[in-house]
């Protein structure tokens, strides 16, 4: 998977603030969260009211395009529900 923090400004392209690349191996079902947390360093933003942070995860097999699926259960799978956490 590749993982992308995008800063999108309304009336801008888009810019990747960071990324980063992470393997899941295929589990046995989806009863239970695969485990992944990361640390990443981006640039400084000057933002303004209605700039936006977006988090975009791409798939990178040619066989599977698209396995991997955030947890939205949280805890029920013994997961966490995807976030980002910012520095102040």
């Amino acid at each position: 998977m590749t993982f992308e923090l995008l800063f999108r400004k309304p009336g801008q392209a888009d810019r990747v603030v960071v990324s980063w690349q992470h393997h899941f191996d295929a589990q046995d079902g989806y009863s239970m969260a695969e485990p992944f947390e990361a640390t990443a360093t981006g640039a400084a933003l000057d933002v303004d009211r209605g700039d936006q942070l977006v988090l975009r995860y791409t798939g990178q097999s040619a066989s599977l395009p698209m396995a991997y699926v955030p947890n939205g259960d949280g805890a029920r799978t013994k997961g966490r529900i995807p976030f980002v956490d910012l520095p102040r």
